[in-house]
């Protein structure tokens, strides 16, 4: 049996042309129905997306319009995790949805590259991304996504780190002058017995003990900071840094804060307080003290950084950052296209949240 010469075969998708063609009007009245609409009545607009929807005309193709415009509509995020822990850190979470809302409000999309340390990924899919320009998310120092990024001839914003990029706009904290306030807080009650639980200080895993060498090269800028800012603040009591121990994780999740809180512990059990440069090792060390039937603050106090909606139920005292802020104002920054004579810098406030989770050492 010989086969009609149609059956089988797919019926080709409709053109802008063959659009034009079966409405008897010109290719660019087609064209503004989709990008310029004020230049159509509501009439023949609907007139020719009600033709469209019939012959399966899918639209303007994006990447035509993007060769002809110069401009891609979206803006690329290089984010220092995998992609899952955008959804999953609450204060990740936060700073997504200030750059999300700083995208909706310029009608720009955004395309994800995440960048963790030790990814396969190869940085030039960097080169490949059909942005208008970057915001660099939290990476450390001499990252080749980085690198590829500042070779784009399009604007970039880095947030929090890499720091002291020339010519690039800025989004921060000044976490030392925030963490320093953490080690004078304690310091007042009278702590002289200080730990730390750390976020990741390499791009080389080390789940364990951080010396002073470890600490002063990491090429995270943020823990740095935060680890010298804690020191300062407890100097002008009378703690030499070389007596605070840090525990460093490399994954920034409750489970590893936990591990983290019982090794120093172990390790040290008259601690009096720990120091968590994040929320989420804080309060992972608030269940670590219950579970271990130590009363907080009297027995041990904690502190965390961020500030995330499950600090304040909890009792933890930390350092409160404007993150959904944080991401606002990094999209705003790469969405003005006005001419600006030199790179900006913005440094957002902090503000130490005291709760029950520190106290007057008792032990």
């Amino acid at each position: 049996m010989v086969a009609s010469a149609g059956r089988g075969r797919t019926r080709r998708p409709a053109t802008l042309a063959s659009l034009a063609a079966e409405l008897g009007i010109s290719r660019t009245t087609v064209s503004n129905a989709y990008n310029r609409p004020d230049q159509l009545s509501p009439q023949l607009r609907e007139r020719i997306l009600e033709a469209a929807r019939r012959m399966g005309y899918p639209g303007p193709d994006p990447v035509a319009r993007s060769l002809r415009t110069r401009r891609a509509g979206a803006i690329g995020l290089i984010f220092t995790e995998g992609l899952s822990y955008a959804f999953r850190d609450p204060a990740a979470v936060a700073f997504l949805e200030g750059l999300g809302l700083a995208c909706e409000e310029s009608g720009t999309g955004l395309l994800m590259v995440p960048a963790a340390p030790g990814d396969t990924a190869d940085p030039q899919l960097v080169f490949g991304a059909a942005v208008d320009g970057f915001v660099v998310y939290s990476m450390p120092a001499g990252d080749p996504h980085v690198t590829a990024v500042l070779e784009r001839p399009v604007p970039s914003v880095v947030v929090d780190q890499p720091v002291g990029l020339s010519g690039v706009d800025f989004v921060g904290l000044d976490d030392r002058a925030a963490a320093a306030q953490v080690g004078r807080h304690l310091g007042e009650l009278g702590h002289r017995r200080v730990g730390v639980v750390a976020n990741r200080l390499g791009t080389d895993r080390n789940d364990g003990p951080a010396d002073r060498d470890r600490q002063d090269r990491s090429p995270y800028a943020v823990v740095r900071s935060r680890l010298a800012g804690l020191a300062d603040g407890l100097a002008e009591h009378g703690v030499d840094r070389a007596a605070i121990q840090v525990e460093e994780r490399f994954d920034n999740t409750a489970e590893a804060g936990a591990s983290a809180a019982v090794a120093m512990l172990d390790r040290d059990p008259l601690l009096t307080a720990l120091v968590c440069t994040t929320d989420v090792f804080g309060l992972a060390t608030l269940t670590v003290a219950r579970q271990l039937g130590l009363w907080v603050p009297d027995e041990l106090s904690v502190t965390g950084f961020d500030d995330v909606p499950e600090a304040a139920p909890a009792g933890l005292t930390t350092v409160r950052q404007p993150t959904l802020e944080k991401g606002r104002v990094a999209g705003q920054l790469l969405l003005d296209d006005r001419e600006r004579p030199a790179a900006r810098r913005v440094l957002l406030p902090t503000e130490l949240m005291i709760r029950a989770s520190t106290g007057v050492p008792r032990r």
